[in-house]
């Protein structure tokens, strides 16, 4: 597979700036950083710079290899801080951040600077230190094969089943340029009558376009260009849900996906928006059959009071988005779709998906598939559809995580398959020839083959449909923790946790609870002291990182072992009743690679009297470096022990955990009295919030105060937590609100003070998390200060302009006046219009490879090298900074050379007829 490249090789340095959509589907090899950098004096990593001026500046990260494009979201950051979400340039490899967008205040902050997609570095620094910490097995076996479930959804229905597609007026979408398609393919149950239930399914974010072994993230396709057919590729899993009765859409987004990168959500209220355009027409279908395209003529009438959706990746987000939203109505400026909604949704299925807000639906019951070798969205945050319902709503809907092991992201779809694919496609998994993974390179024991893992995915999707369309309570066990397979789905091994459904009162680590003998510990938390893992401890799919470089109350409980017996004891904030329920349910991580780790699990009441229930032993999952391994399993004991010995039920205080195993660790997630049963889910009444954005003017002279916008809509009252990030140091301050409709509830005020100096935007953020009782939709926001002054003029005059060999060239930089921030100007090597031109061999080799990674060797002219900058830093408040080209002596004899350099523009590109750096260098003999 190739980039996409319309450009010449003279314009590739630049291409970055052209503010396209990513040019690529998969990359073949994963990206490391490319060897160049920005600075003179202040080197940033290799790979980064900075380009443009004036308020065009941007950080600029390039990659050696193509990057993917995928779901997860590509994010600058320095350290833990999260910088911003840089804009993916044309030609795959590189990603650019405005500075005036970067959440930092100069750019003396840029240190540590890091790329983290999914929760996984892709700049080379993060990859050699994972190589120098690997400690990894060289070989991991699968979990031990669970019994047999009494039914298996993966077994074809009854019915034979027709196929179509349709294609409607493309829609607009707020925020998008370009209109989004209306097109999907049907499979349906042939000769059926009677409305049946309609599952709609929706693809992530892949390439949009290809040609031949070419692929972009364009949308429209260019000429010549075909789109690629991702809504195709669920077509098994349509038919599987097709035989078994139930009318199945597989909706198209390319024209989302080609403009998703400049939504602040990622998309997600247009991926929202697309989704009930299409069930509107169903529903409009539904009640008018002559109107429907032939494709859905041929199908049976739908039932759009019951509706399963499925998305894939940024699809998953998308449709939990769609879910709430017709629960809880956007805000109607930023929705594309307008009109009273005229279905219910029974519950969504999640694929590998993205949730960058954090802002599951807690009322509508879902399915979260984690692949245990998803090296796209390698965090596996979608974990938080079930960690972030609890304590939101009522509890009752079902929220199952099923973790399927080495599953990777593209091959649920086929259409993302190699050898499947229309278009070009790869295994999003890299592998790595010189040290192969022990769970995910191909061919190891724990990997599946793609059509393995597809029909694990298609099992899974109709275990959903069974359960949470059809009522059919014998398909829970397949999906809450009870430990059952489906053999349809062999030889996956796929193992499952839940919270919700017959769960009641539980011990919830984040609800004011105290610990003994054991650490509580926080979710995200830069202090390696407060946070529950260690980086030598592996990556875990509970603890996936949200925008606050640390949260308040998401927590777990650590516990670390030497010896066996040591209890370690989990006090409630009140007593709570476990009465009516034959069973507790336990969520409990323990590392990855790990057997045998045991655990007695005893109860007291508040009057002191205490019980042992039983015994319990967690194993750990086949895990590496790579994967998000630590993954809580579930585990149950009997409460009959405890009504035996006196226990009251009703009043139960404290849970507590006695490590039998030698040594170990372990982490309480969570732990629930259960019952058997799926109880009838109906969305509770609740306030939604959702933050907006105003850019206001700075001023010339002056404070005036703004507020971030926040709409609160719905009905009722719940709480949220609210942060508000310091855009000077990226940190957060919290607090917890109790929002209500028509209620300045989160007033967020603003100062900005205007000046007649030059400086970037300034952007006052905030974030919002659901905590009780409320549903957040756009979670971020705030107010962006734009800067009003001009960027001052820029003039150059030679210090050491003609020198000797072995001599530096020196220039100097001057502004016409001061700025308020750190402004780095760039000038870009260029040909010389005549003579001798400086070469490779003429500068020193050590600065030559710090600033662009290429050797001196082949001997070449400057202006040959991929790319050159020179760049000074003038600090705020200066007016000048010098630049320096260092030569070397040697000993051929040889005639004047020359160099220039031309200023970079505010588009990255050279200006000429701008200001240059020019100089010459004589022979020393």
């Amino acid at each position: 597979m190739r980039f996409a490249r319309r450009t010449g090789v003279a314009a590739a340095a630049v291409l970055a700036l052209a503010g396209a959509a990513p040019a690529a589907a998969q990359a073949a090899e994963r990206p490391g950083a490319a060897n160049a950098t920005a600075t003179d004096g202040n080197a940033l990593p290799p790979g980064w710079r900075i380009t443009g001026e004036g308020a065009g500046r941007e950080l600029e990260w390039r990659s050696s290899t193509e990057v993917p494009m995928g779901d997860a979201r590509v994010e600058f950051r320095s350290g833990d801080r999260l910088l911003g979400v840089p804009a993916p340039q044309r030609d795959g490899r590189t990603f650019r951040l405005e500075l005036d967008d970067a959440r930092t205040t100069g750019l003396t902050d840029l240190t540590n600077l890091q790329v983290t997609a999914g929760g996984r570095r892709l700049d080379a620094a993060g990859d050699d230190e994972a190589r120098r910490d690997r400690k990894t097995p060289a070989q991991v076996a699968p979990p031990a094969e669970l019994p047999a479930a009494r039914v298996d959804p993966g077994r074809p229905g009854p019915y034979a089943t027709v196929n179509g597609e349709y294609a409607l007026t493309p829609v607009r979408l707020p925020g998008f340029d370009q209109p989004v398609e209306m097109q999907a393919v049907v499979v349906a149950p042939k000769g059926v009558k009677g409305p049946r239930p309609l599952a709609l399914f929706l693809h992530g974010r892949h390439a949009t376009c290809y040609k031949g072994d070419d692929v972009s993230g364009e949308w429209p396709c260019a000429k010549g260009w075909k789109p690629i057919p991702s809504h195709r590729g669920y077509l098994r899993d349509q038919q599987l849900l097709a035989s078994q009765g139930y009318v199945t859409v597989s909706v198209s987004a390319n024209g989302v996906n080609g403009q998703d990168w400049a939504a602040e959500d990622g998309g997600a209220q247009a991926r929202s928006s697309l989704i009930r355009q299409h069930l509107a027409r169903w529903a409009d279908w539904a009640a008018r059959p002559a109107t429907a395209p032939a494709a859905v003529r041929k199908a049976p009438s739908a039932d759009l009071s019951r509706v399963l959706l499925v998305g894939h990746s940024r699809g998953g987000e998308g449709v939990n988005r769609a879910a709430m939203d017709s629960l809880y109505a956007p805000p109607a400026d930023q929705d594309g779709h307008h009109g009273k909604v005229r279905w219910r949704i029974r519950g969504t299925v999640l694929i590998g998906p993205t949730i960058f807000g954090q802002n599951p639906v807690a009322d509508v019951p879902s399915v979260t598939i984690l692949p245990g070798c998803d090296g796209d969205v390698s965090d596996l945050q979608g974990e938080v559809y079930v960690d972030g319902t609890r304590g939101v709503g009522q509890g009752r809907a079902l929220h199952s995580a099923v973790y399927v092991v080495g599953a990777n992201h593209n091959f649920f779809n086929s259409e993302w398959t190699p050898g499947q694919a229309k278009a070009p496609a790869d295994d999003d998994f890299w592998d790595d020839p010189e040290e192969r993974d022990p769970v995910c390179s191909q061919g190891t024991p724990t990997r599946l083959t793609a059509d393995q893992q597809h029909r694990a995915g298609s099992t899974y999707i109709a275990a959903a449909a069974r359960l949470f369309v059809a009522g059919d309570d014998r398909a829970r066990e397949l999906l809450d923790g009870t430990g059952r397979r489906a053999p349809s789905a062999d030889p996956a091994r796929v193992l499952t946790h839940a919270v919700g459904a017959g769960r009641g009162a539980g011990f919830l680590p984040d609800d004011g609870v105290s610990v003994t003998g054991a650490r509580l510990c926080s979710a995200v938390d830069p202090d390696t002291v407060k946070a529950c893992l260690g980086e030598e401890q592996g990556v875990s799919p509970h603890f996936a990182q949200w925008d606050a470089p640390r949260e308040t109350g998401r927590q777990a409980v650590a516990l670390t072992w030497s010896a066996p017996g040591a209890a370690a004891r989990v006090t409630a904030a009140r007593p709570m009743s476990l009465a009516g329920h034959p069973r507790l349910a336990l969520r409990v991580i323990v590392p990855p690679g790990t057997s045998g780790t045991r655990l007695d699990v005893a109860v007291a009441d508040a009057r002191g009297k205490r019980a042992v229930l039983g015994q319990v032993r967690v194993d750990g999952l086949p895990g590496s470096d790579r994967t998000a391994s630590a993954w809580a399993r579930e585990v149950r004991v009997p409460l009959a022990p405890a009504v035996r010995a006196g226990v009251d039920l009703r009043q139960v205080s404290a849970l507590e955990l006695v490590p039998r195993s030698a040594s170990g660790q372990a982490w309480l997630m969570d732990a629930w009295a259960w019952k058997p049963g799926t109880p009838a889910v109906r969305a509770a009444a609740m306030p939604r919030v959702d933050v907006g954005r105003l850019t206001v003017d700075e001023g010339d002279s002056g404070v005036r105060t703004y507020r971030v916008p926040v709409r609160v809509s719905g009905s009722g009252s719940g709480q949220v937590r609210v942060y508000v990030f310091d855009p000077a140091t990226g940190e957060a301050s919290d607090r917890l609100v109790t929002v209500r409709p028509g209620r300045r509830d989160i007033d967020v005020p603003v100062k900005v003070t205007g000046d007649r100096l030059y400086a970037y935007d300034v952007s006052y953020d905030i974030a919002v998390k659901a905590v009780r009782g409320a549903v957040v939709g756009s979670h971020r926001g705030g107010v962006t200060a734009r800067n009003d002054d001009p960027m001052p003029r820029i003039e150059v005059t030679p210090v050491a302009d003609r020198v000797t060999e072995g001599q530096p060239l020196k220039w100097r930089v001057s502004l016409s006046e001061p700025a308020a921030v750190d402004l780095w100007l760039a000038f870009s090597v260029a040909p010389v219009a005549g003579g001798t031109e400086l070469s490779t061999k003429d500068v020193d080799a050590a600065w030559l490879m710090e600033h662009t990674g290429e050797e001196a060797d082949p001997e070449r002219p400057l202006s040959g090298l991929w790319f050159l900058v020179l760049a000074a830093d003038v600090p705020a408040g200066s007016t000048s900074a010098e630049l320096t080209l260092p030569t070397v002596a040697d000993s051929v004899a040889e005639q004047a050379e020359t160099v220039r350099f031309v200023m970079l523009g505010d588009d990255g590109e050279p200006q000429e007829g701008g200001p240059e750096l020019t100089g010459t260098v004589l022979d020393a003999s």
